[in-house]
């Protein structure tokens, strides 16, 4: 049996056409034709088994034959905030990888020993984009540009809200634990919020800086980590946490 391609089409229900980008592989590389069975994904929940009605190098048209609702594989609304490593195939080798175990939202934290203070947003998308069709994700994650260490404290003041770092003077728990403690009942759109800071870590006074605005400070186990084992670290144990 041929196996059916998935494509990235926001508002599918609304166009007949593939996206430039989608149009090049489907034609292009997968050589697909008239007639050829493909799985389109709206990346707000559902998944739309179409069938191709023109193929041209420039123009990939389809018919929808049957729209498939998905559930939720995952309680809550994970969102991670990370500050980007300085080599930048290391962050997109933890965005990938965190898109492909699952999470709702990823914000590029600028802290004050970060780094890397800029990234270039739509290479990073893409790479979102592509997890996304691999892992077969029905929803497609939020990633945010840079934000400051203090906007992005200022502007989530809600939710279960955590900052891990490896200051000894601050007392830490454990994060896996803090997340078991969360109740299974609680509000599926109140955010779980993990913090975790540049390769220099975060600075003494951004942790207590968070601590004094409600977020609990943690830590990610005995082993001090790269910033995207953390990161990754962080998003499994917010999935495996909340099973």
């Amino acid at each position: 049996m041929k196996e059916v391609r998935y494509f990235y089409v926001p508002d599918a229900l609304h166009t007949n056409a593939l996206p430039e980008e989608e149009t090049t592989h489907a034609v292009r590389v997968l050589r697909l034709q008239v007639g050829d069975e493909i799985m389109l994904m709206d990346g707000e929940g559902s998944f739309h088994r179409a069938h191709i009605t023109l193929s041209t190098p420039h123009h990939c048209h389809y018919e929808i034959i049957e729209t498939q609702p998905q559930e939720p594989i995952w309680k809550g609304r994970f969102h991670l905030a990370i500050a980007p490593t300085k080599l930048m195939d290391r962050m997109e080798w933890l965005i990938e990888k965190a898109t492909e175990i699952g999470f709702d939202e990823m914000t590029l934290l600028d802290c004050q020993f970060s780094e890397r203070r800029t990234v270039k947003l739509p290479r990073l998308q893409k790479i979102v984009v592509s997890a996304v069709k691999q892992s077969r994700k029905a929803w497609m994650p939020d990633l945010h540009d840079m934000t400051s260490f203090r906007q992005f404290i200022d502007r989530h003041p809600n939710g279960h809200r955590f900052i891990a770092h490896c200051y000894d003077e601050i007392p830490r728990s454990s994060l896996f634990e803090e997340l078991r403690k969360i109740p299974s009942s609680h509000e599926p759109d109140a955010p779980i919020i993990v913090m975790v800071g540049p390769e220099g870590d975060f600075s003494i006074d951004e942790v207590r800086m968070a601590v004094s605005q409600g977020f609990v400070s943690v830590d990610l186990g005995k082993s001090r980590l790269r910033t995207e084992t953390a990161g990754l670290s962080a998003v499994m144990m917010m999935h495996l946490s909340q099973q």
